[in-house]
């Protein structure tokens, strides 16, 4: 799967291909060379993942209620760890 394809997944289409290649490597009855190859893209899917939920996360707003009863919303901020 070229980084093109991947760029082209759903969120969830990525991480349910991530899931099968994990399978396949737990198994333990995928040739050498397969197993190198599914691992880069397991890896690639990963990342892919990881940005997709990153963003998402940037998108989310705060929402707090106020004194006299107004609303406000402030964007999300990630805490540190």
């Amino acid at each position: 799967m070229t980084n093109e394809e991947i760029k082209n997944l759903s969120f969830e289409e990525a991480l349910n291909k991530l899931e099968n290649i994990v399978r396949e490597l737990e198994g333990g009855r995928i040739k050498l060379d397969d197993a190198v190859e599914a691992y880069e893209q397991a890896v690639k899917l990963k990342q892919f993942c990881e940005a997709k939920l990153n963003a998402a996360k940037l998108k989310i707003e705060k929402i707090e209620a106020v004194d006299g009863g107004e609303i406000k919303v402030s964007e999300f901020v990630v805490p540190e760890e």
